[in-house]
């Protein structure tokens, strides 16, 4: 008795569970789902590039003598204006030399007056008097000299800027050539950002159709720069080991904000033809793979994997994987599996990426 009430409930159980999986079943081949196909058309994207940061006028100031620095007039990241002096090193030893140049050049007008006097009285051969004129020549050279090096001694800003770093203090001994600060003037900046061949190529093709070289930049922090930028130059080759190209676009920097050094990214619109695009939705993600599920002319699904170029507000550029006949599964990623059969309604491609956020020409 107790067998047949045990062999009952399994059977019960049996017809409980196809009955279900036929109910699930039913459901799922219920189910529609919609599908679309790639689109090819032109678009543009905003692709972003690593930038450094440099000031228009950038210089490093070096000691132009060896001595003592004596004195320094500025501090660290203060501004100064064009011929302002900004250092001293000792000029006592430039002084005397100067002093003994001058004496000489007196010593040697004196004789060249003699050797006149004597000369025009047939006293003396006109080749002394030349011989003092050259003495004299020699001196005045040297006096201009000793001069020059007494100037050396005042080192002054070329231009208006802003001081760097002074990593000598008073009392420093200073040899000719050391580093004794920086200056920079941000009243411009330029960015030095590198692209690739096929970027390059399609941003030269376009010249006409760009419009306008202007380019955004997206600070350290994430704000964007409130000026624009524009591409001024190109470098004259490509990178042989990274096969990028470098550009340099400038910036107006009017409030001081960016600095020489600091880093950021360069946003450039760049024109795509003939890009396939599907939208985002339409895929899904196993180990940093994209995948779409296709779907056949009897209806079953299939996986596939695809390449994504580029990604645009809820679009991906499809850089290969698809064509533009294949149909793809536009919802539902999630609730179907490969070999599935399912019931679709197709959908117009353009139409569904009419209402997505994609910027086309």
């Amino acid at each position: 008795m107790i067998k047949r009430v045990v062999a009952g409930i399994a059977l019960s159980s049996i017809f409980l569970f196809t009955g279900c999986n036929k109910k699930t079943e039913e459901k799922e081949e219920a189910t529609v789902y919609p599908v679309t196909s790639p689109v090819v058309m032109d678009t543009v994207i905003d692709k972003e590039f690593v930038a450094q940061i440099r000031s228009v006028k950038n210089i490093e100031v070096r000691a132009q003598e060896k001595g003592f620095l004596e004195k320094i007039f500025v501090d660290e990241g203060q501004f100064v204006r064009q011929g302002q002096t900004l250092f001293r090193i000792m000029p006592k030893l430039y002084q005397a030399e100067l002093l003994k140049a001058q004496a000489e050049v007196a010593q040697a007008t004196i004789e060249l007056k003699n050797a006149s006097t004597l000369a025009n009285n047939n006293i003396v051969s006109k080749n002394e008097r030349a011989m003092a004129k050259a003495k004299l020549d020699a001196a005045n050279a040297e006096a201009k000299l000793a001069q020059i090096h007494l100037s050396f001694t005042d080192i002054k800003a070329p231009f208006s800027g802003i001081i760097d770093r002074i990593p000598l203090k008073l009392g420093s001994l200073v040899d000719e050539g050391d580093l004794l600060t920086s200056l920079s003037d941000n009243n411009d900046i330029y960015t030095y950002f590198n692209v690739s061949e096929p970027e390059y190529l399609n941003y030269q093709r376009n010249v006409a159709s760009r419009g306008s070289n202007q380019v955004a930049l997206v600070m350290a922090n994430g704000d964007v720069f409130p000026q624009k930028g524009e591409v001024q130059t190109i470098e004259g080759q490509f990178d042989s080991e990274t096969g990028n190209i470098a550009f340099r676009a400038k910036f107006p920097n009017p409030d001081k904000l960016l600095r020489n050094g600091e880093t950021g990214k360069i946003r450039m619109t760049l024109p795509l033809k003939n890009a396939m695009l599907i939208p985002q939705k339409a895929t899904y993600e196993i180990q940093d793979q994209k995948y779409v599920f296709v779907v056949d002319k009897n209806g079953t699904v299939k996986s596939r994997n695809i390449k994504v170029a580029y990604e645009l507000p809820d679009v991906y550029v499809v850089a290969s994987g698809l064509s533009t006949g294949d149909k793809i599964l536009l919802e539902g990623v999630q609730k179907v599996k490969d070999d599935q059969k399912v019931k679709t309604k197709a959908e117009d491609p353009k139409k569904v990426l009419q209402s997505l956020k994609l910027k086309a020409e």
